[in-house]
């Protein structure tokens, strides 16, 4: 594939993961501030949306003082910033496709650590008693990309165990 179409495809990837991530979490804050929602909505015995707000960075972790709340948005504008940079390097389209999703991802949760310094996230999946950490369709887009990273690796490392 040309390197045009590839960074243009790419940049359509991010463009998508990034506005139905923004779509969502503006519905979901709407909902949740304008009407008379509890705190609340269930969808399912399974799944619950419930607005938290996500100081920290993935599942709550390390949400901490102002100074440190900067310190980590710093390091995750470098990592978004490696990101783009490994989707102009990158050869393959798989790569660049996986890369596409977590940057779109990481840059929704970015957008919101500066909009709001805060991350809002309102998907509750649960069984029962146990519920999953709270998450949003960025953490979504995050995991998609890792997992097919995963998968594409283990098959290049298959296949290149198979070549030996």
């Amino acid at each position: 594939m040309q390197l045009s179409k590839k960074i243009s495809l790419s940049f359509i990837i991010i463009f998508i993961c990034f506005i139905l991530d923004r779509v969502s979490k503006v519905y979901i804050i709407d909902l949740f501030t304008q009407s008379n929602v509890s705190n609340d909505i269930y969808v399912n015995p399974y799944l619950n949306f419930i607005l938290l707000w996500n100081k920290g960075i993935a599942f709550g972790l390390l949400q901490s003082e102002q100074y440190s709340y900067h310190l980590i948005s710093s390091i995750i504008l470098i990592v978004i910033l490696f990101l783009f940079y490994l989707i102009f390097k990158t050869q393959k389209n798989w790569e660049m496709l996986y890369l596409s999703i977590i940057a779109g991802g990481a840059l929704g949760n970015f957008t919101d650590r500066i909009y709001y310094m805060a991350v809002p996230d309102f998907v509750d999946l649960h069984y029962k008693d146990f519920h999953w950490f709270t998450f949003n369709i960025a953490d979504i887009c995050i995991t998609f990309g890792i997992i097919l990273f995963l998968i594409f690796d283990m098959f290049k490392f298959k296949n290149k165990n198979n070549n030996e």
